[in-house]
């Protein structure tokens, strides 16, 4: 049974540092943060650093660079590499109670066992045979260069249960499952056992993450209570999903948080906004800021149902956050030096991504190649001379209507040839705000065929 009387709010978001974070575990942070800011709890970073082959300080670097670019802002923060005593002395705790038991078997040995037991029509659940071993028996392995690995002996005689934030009463049978290995032959943690310390440890009331790890969370409450501690609340959420329905691949390169923000050029406010709504009840709406996010945050408005991930979506969502926001918000960024509110609001609703405010500022900088098909030339020219030498925000429509008068030209066949000239582009934002900012010299130049 897991969550006994109202407790503060303590909830944890634990990567591994053996990668870059990506919109899966990402989604674990945001989520955990969402709910500890709405209930103004406290949200601790837990760096879980045990894996001492594969977990690398680089990538702990950029796991507080992702989250920070993301806004999310932790009030603590561990990591399991400095607690392996309090992890030692947890297992010593566990062995005395006769939980945690010394198994010899190698992983060739457990992989024929489980391959007998499926020939026979059984569940490749482990035998428990080492529980039969007496001292002499392990003292003749333990010389023939044997070092055991531990395991955590589950109560089978009864199903665990608890009250799932999202998925409602969950149970588990312990008796379907082999019982976990904490501790491995070299002495190091798996994960269950450093996991179920912490959260004792930091008193996390709150466990949110992912439905993958529904079974292991029945394994988790029998290490609770064994270490005489209650069990936190459970919220497991669906996991990601492909756009076509199969399973999501969180390796996939493109899904880290650096690729998106270095390649797919996306804005942390639309991951944000993605990931705080994706797979509940709410639409998936731009937001510059979390407060409406943390404010509706609400486990009873999540879906069982896996959440898709939709990169045309995101690039969807990333144009509506860019179209949101002010010029005050964009102005230092590198790439509007020297620009003013005027270029900004002019090319904002253009914007999918903010890196092709780049092509705008080179339409209106030059040089570009104005596009004139042959039949264009003449009227293009007479659109150069009655083009004003002093361009203001009404000039386009006065322009224009004067070289309707001359040509008789009007609708598409007045308006597409002058963009294409002025701009090299059949599209973009509207030529009233681009006119002014591509002034009149530049302008008459493009006209007139000349690259400017």
């Amino acid at each position: 049974m897991s969550g006994g009387g109202k407790r503060p709010v303590r909830v944890r978001f634990a990567p591994s540092p053996t990668g870059y974070l990506h919109l899966g575990n990402a989604r674990a942070a945001v989520l955990n943060w969402l709910f500890a800011r709405k209930e103004g709890g406290h949200f601790l970073l837990r760096i879980d650093d045990t894996d001492r082959e594969r977990c690398e300080e680089r990538y702990v670097e950029a796991i507080r660079r992702d989250l920070a670019w993301l806004g999310i802002d932790w009030d603590e923060e561990a990591r399991q590499s400095a607690r392996l005593e309090r992890y030692r002395a947890a297992a010593e705790t566990l062995k005395a109670a006769g939980r945690l038991y010394p198994c010899y078997e190698t992983p060739e040995e457990l992989a024929l066992k489980r391959r007998m037991q499926r020939a026979r029509g059984l569940p490749p659940v482990y035998d428990r045979a080492a529980l039969a071993l007496d001292a002499a028996a392990r003292a003749r392995l333990e010389a023939e260069g044997r070092r055991p690995h531990w395991r955590f002996r589950l109560d089978t005689d009864a199903r665990v249960v608890w009250e799932d934030r999202i998925r409602g009463r969950q149970e588990v049978d312990p008796a379907s499952l082999s019982d976990p290995v904490l501790i491995r032959a070299d002495g190091s943690f798996l994960y269950l056992l450093p996991s179920t310390v912490d959260d004792i440890d930091f008193g996390i009331s709150h466990v949110i993450r992912g439905e993958d790890h529904v079974t292991n969370t029945g394994e988790q409450i029998q290490i609770f209570t064994a270490l005489g501690a209650t069990p936190p609340q459970f919220a497991h959420y669906p996991l990601l999903r492909a756009k076509d329905g199969g399973k999501y691949s969180k390796r996939a390169g493109s899904s880290s948080l650096a690729a998106l923000r270095e390649e797919a050029d996306l804005e942390p406010e639309t991951v944000l906004s993605f990931l705080a709504r994706l797979g509940t009840a709410d639409p998936i709406e731009p937001v510059l800021d979390p407060a409406p996010l943390i404010a509706g945050f609400d486990f009873a408005r999540f879906s069982r149902a896996g959440a898709s991930v939709d990169a045309d979506a995101l690039d969807q969502l990333n144009a509506r956050v860019l179209h949101l926001m002010d010029y005050e918000r964009v102005k230092e960024r590198p790439l509007m030096a020297g620009l003013g509110a005027d270029f900004w609001v002019a090319v904002r609703p253009n914007l999918t991504h903010f890196g092709e405010v780049a092509i705008w500022r080179r339409v209106i900088e030059g040089p570009i190649e104005p596009l004139i098909e042959e039949d264009d030339r003449g009227f293009c020219a007479t659109a150069a001379g009655l083009l004003p030498g002093a361009i203001d925000a009404g000039t386009w429509k006065s322009w224009t209507t004067a070289l309707k008068d001359a040509t008789g030209r009007k609708g598409r066949a007045l308006y597409r040839p002058l963009r294409r000239a002025l701009t090299g582009r059949e599209e973009g934002p509207e030529m009233a705000a681009l006119l002014p900012l591509i002034g009149a010299a530049r302008a008459r130049k493009r006209l007139l065929g000349e690259s400017a």
